[in-house]
């Protein structure tokens, strides 16, 4: 709602000050594409805990799971 609110001030104040019509959308269009970059930055921030701590899993879970030997010394006697 209060992203609403500014869109509509900024577009009044736009209008009051003798911006063109044209003006005042290619405005909230760029307004809109940089309040869209900012959020998914600032989501990306917000989620990178949750994100490095899906990476430590991963490399404990591989860490814990790799086997022992070498897996492919085996397999390779048909092939020569």
């Amino acid at each position: 709602m209060l992203e609403l609110l500014f869109v509509i001030g900024f577009f009044v104040m736009l209008l009051v000050t003798g911006v063109s019509l044209l003006g005042i959308i290619a405005a909230i269009v760029v307004a809109t594409a940089l309040m869209f970059v900012g959020g998914l930055f600032a989501l990306m921030i917000k989620l990178l805990p949750w994100l490095l701590l899906a990476v430590v899993a991963v490399w404990v879970i591989r860490a814990i799971k790799s086997p022992t030997g070498n897996r492919y010394r085996g397999n390779n006697r048909w092939r020569y």
